[in-house]
């Protein structure tokens, strides 16, 4: 396992980071389940987890936080608030009011006193950065958390918090964490460079791109992917953007084959290979797809390999642009966009 310092903490993490997301309800996966990823993650050289109270309502962090009992001091331990905990209109963003509440549940489902990242999920446009940033400088300074980051946010929300911080003297958002695979390379066009520019460390989420770069979706096969189950429509090859995903998928296999590599060490190799990124973010259901996973750990892949990918999916080029998470409100809401 290759390790890398986390931006400027001087953290050292494992290039693939284990995330928790189907821990639980999600992923069908129980209590058992996860304690046996987590166990062989562990062995397999990995030292962070990265988890959210969201993750199936607080159930991810509970599992997480039975299987790393005993052994909390070696683990980078990462999860997340922001997002909506319930139909209560305050339970949710980046109002001191929440992140205090939020956090001491967190604490509490893991069963831990401190978290080593903590993250805000989504920007929440109706909250000053000057708020939210107070709220994660002083529960650092309770020792409640040892550095906080942000999570999807766009490129100029990742600046303007920079220099919130540097105006009112508080901590500022030490990683970011974006979605980033072969087939969404947005975030080079934007994001990286901002991140480079800052020093923030980059914890790469969907690296497989929910599937489609597992070796799961292929043309004249069932979809085998569980993401398929229940968001059926981001697989539905008749869409136009998922045909060109699919024909996409299909070159990338050619050069996975002829690299003598599996899909998922081309994408995961693609994804660690990149300057800005620290980590890449894995998120197995089951035990037989952490090992398909931890597999990539050393893929280095070569120039040849990353032109011929370049020439597949230009580079900056998202083929789902539908599906980013990063999208300004005004774009998405009329009513924002007119007096």
């Amino acid at each position: 396992m290759q390790y890398r310092t986390l931006g400027r903490t001087g953290v050292q993490v494992s290039a693939l980071a284990l995330g928790a997301m189907n821990f639980g309800a999600l992923g069908r996966t129980t209590q058992e389940e996860a304690t046996a990823i987590v166990d062989a993650a562990l062995e397999g050289g990995v030292n962070v987890i990265d988890t959210a109270d969201l993750y199936s309502g607080g159930a991810s962090e509970e599992m997480v936080g039975k299987a790393i009992a005993d052994r909390r001091d070696d683990i980078v331990l990462a999860t997340k608030a922001s997002m909506p905990m319930g139909d209560e209109r305050n339970h949710r963003g980046g109002s001191r009011r929440w992140l205090i509440t939020a956090l001491d549940a967190s604490l509490r489902r893991l069963g831990v006193d401190h978290i080593d990242l903590y993250q805000i999920h989504r920007w929440d446009p109706h909250t000053s950065d000057e708020e939210t940033l107070s709220a994660l400088t002083d529960l650092q300074r309770a020792g409640k958390i040892r550095y906080f980051g942000s999570s999807t946010f766009p490129a100029y929300r990742i600046v303007q918090a920079q220099w919130a911080a540097r105006e009112h003297h508080l901590s500022r958002y030490v990683t970011e964490q974006p979605s980033y695979s072969i087939l969404q390379r947005g975030i080079e066009s934007h994001v990286l460079p901002v991140t480079t520019e800052y020093g923030l460390g980059v914890l790469a989420w969907s690296p497989l791109a929910s599937g489609w770069l597992s070796g799961a979706v292929r043309e004249g096969r069932q979809i085998t992917t569980n993401r398929s189950t229940f968001m059926p429509e981001r697989f539905d090859t008749a869409v136009p953007a998922n045909r060109a995903r699919l024909e996409a998928v299909e070159q990338l296999a050619k050069v996975a084959d002829q690299a003598g590599l599996t899909m998922i060490q081309l994408a995961l190799g693609f994804v660690t290979s990149h300057p800005a990124v620290t980590s890449a973010i894995i998120g197995p259901r089951t035990l037989e797809h952490l090992h398909s996973q931890l597999a990539a750990q050393d893929t280095v892949l070569s120039a040849d390999v990353l032109d011929a990918i370049d020439t597949i999916v230009t580079p900056g080029t998202d083929l789902a642009p539908e599906e980013k998470h990063d999208t300004p409100p005004a774009l998405l809401d009329p009513a924002l966009r007119r007096r």
